[in-house]
């Protein structure tokens, strides 16, 4: 058998000490977090085993980096291994032992090597003002770093908030001029992977599927990966039974609170948010915020920091079905309606309270027809 000249996923894997058990574990948790269905678990396998890795060079802009301390403090074993190598590291500015000239170095040695192929990974944002003197990278600003690594990327991953949408920096009045990833790349395909942090298995599904099937997966209308955004929290939520039945918390240690009902009235922002938070969960697959009893803070969606409170109620959302996509919102499919999600709310208390009404006038005239029978029994009763 001819000695394959390159090096694939499953290979790098291996030498790092994942069991093919945990291989085979990783496609089929793959597979379902893409949507595709367990069957296509042996396909994505068969594609990590057989095709060359794809690389994946990470850079950062104006951020907090949490985007990659989340990355990193991935609680699943497996997860983290299979993350942190499949995602290559052929350059990580943050993570990567070398500093200063010598790092420039190594970025400029691996996008020169994997040139068309590789993937740029880009946290954070570029501040342009002042010639974006604010983010200075190797004596040079942010942005010609930027330019560089997506000039010969096969594309590029906005990866977290700031460098999808902004995030607190260029929350009003942006004094340092931010710009987000699709700002600035126009002649590369951009994929934004917003959150803040963002999923960390979002990356490593992104590169198993372009891996897969030889081409970038579906977007939605606002270029995310549509598998991980396609359904607003909303819909996914463990608490919605309790939204349908007028079920609210309102206040932090209300009954409503240590019952678990819908934390819509604390300003959840599951509604407007579009994410797989409900599904995939972080810390090991343990929960999430509002399992954890904390309202969703909307911090996937454009412009969160602007949105006023994060405990604000929204009151001016269109009213949306269960599983409609973002896809069909952005395009306007199905018929968006004008009624509100929080119509839907006070309409649905109000039901709820209608219904505890009529119990409790039912239970009065009860009361009273038996009290009236009562008596004329009574009455019956001396007449005899």
């Amino acid at each position: 058998m001819a000695q394959r000249s390159y090096e694939t996923h499953y290979d790098t894997l291996r030498r790092n000490g994942i069991s093919r058990r945990d291989f085979l574990k990783f496609c089929t948790m793959t597979a379902a977090a893409l949507g595709l269905g367990p069957a296509l678990a042996p396909t994505i396998a068969h594609a990590l085993e057989t095709k060359p890795r794809l690389p994946v060079v990470w850079i950062d802009g104006l951020s907090c980096t949490c985007c990659t301390e989340s990355f990193i403090r991935t609680a699943h074993p497996l997860a983290k291994d299979i993350i942190l190598n499949m995602i290559s590291m052929d350059y990580n500015d943050l993570l990567m032992a070398a500093s200063g000239e010598q790092a420039l170095e190594v970025f400029e040695e691996a996008i020169a090597k994997h040139k068309g192929n590789y993937i740029l990974a880009v946290q954070g944002n570029a501040p342009a003002g002042y010639g974006g003197m604010y983010c200075i990278d190797g004596g040079r600003p942010f942005t010609r770093k930027l330019e560089a690594g997506a000039a010969n990327a096969k594309a590029v991953v906005a990866w977290g908030n700031c460098a999808s949408w902004g995030c607190i920096q260029a929350a009003r009045p942006n004094p340092t001029d931010v710009k987000t990833v699709p700002d600035l790349i126009h002649n590369k395909p951009v994929i934004r992977i917003p959150g803040c942090p963002p999923i960390p298995e979002v990356m490593s599904a992104l590169v198993a599927y372009i891996v897969t099937f030889e081409r970038l997966p579906e977007l939605d209308a606002q270029g995310r990966f549509a598998a991980f955004y396609g359904q607003h929290v909303h819909d996914q939520c463990v608490r919605r039974a309790h939204f349908d039945a007028g079920e609210f918390v309102e206040a932090w240690d209300d009954e409503g609170a240590r019952k678990g009902y819908c934390l819509y009235k604390m300003g959840c922002k599951g509604p407007t948010t579009f994410n797989a938070c409900p599904t995939t969960r972080w810390n090991d697959g343990t929960s999430y915020p509002i399992e954890s009893g904390h309202p969703c803070l909307g911090c996937a969606e454009q412009g969160f920091w602007d949105q006023g409170s994060f405990y604000d109620r929204i009151m001016d959302i269109p009213l949306l079905s269960t599983m409609t996509t973002a896809q069909k919102i952005a395009a306007g499919v199905g018929g968006t309606v004008a009624a509100a999600v929080g119509v839907h709310a006070v309409c649905s208390t109000a039901f709820h309270l209608c219904r505890k009404h009529r119990e409790k006038e039912c239970a009065k005239a009860c009361a009273g027809e038996s009290a009236a029978s009562a008596q004329n029994t009574d009455g019956d009763t001396e007449k005899q």
